[in-house]
């Protein structure tokens, strides 16, 4: 079973920070197209943002110019930069991991932006 490890969840006020990680194995990580994706209570799972094995981006609407995705390819890990947070970025985010015909899924790990 192929184990993507999230980190970097909590609580912050809003207009604050936070850097999730998530890793992931090298035979994986090599080829995948990596991914964020949240879920807030009540709503569906949707696409933060995600990054090639290349390096190209994508990015939603609501996060553009608040949170950065990047690869650290020497330690198979992708790490997301989120600033600027609103109260509507809570939810817990999962890494995803996507090259067909895999499609691996982390744990989650909760994001809270609350006064």
């Amino acid at each position: 079973q192929v184990q993507l490890v999230e980190s970097g969840g909590g609580l912050v006020q809003p207009g604050g920070s936070l850097r999730l990680s998530c890793k992931a194995p090298g035979s994986i990580f090599s080829i995948a197209i990596m991914a964020w994706y949240r879920q807030a209570p009540g709503k569906e799972r949707e696409l933060v943002t995600s990054i090639g094995s290349f390096g190209s981006t994508h990015y939603a609407d609501s996060v553009k110019g608040r949170f950065t995705i990047s690869r650290d390819n020497a330690k198979n890990t992708v790490i997301l930069q989120m600033n600027s947070l609103k109260p509507e970025d809570t939810g817990v985010y999962y890494c995803n991991a996507y090259k067909v015909p895999f499609d691996y899924w982390g744990q989650g790990t909760q994001v809270t932006v609350s006064s």
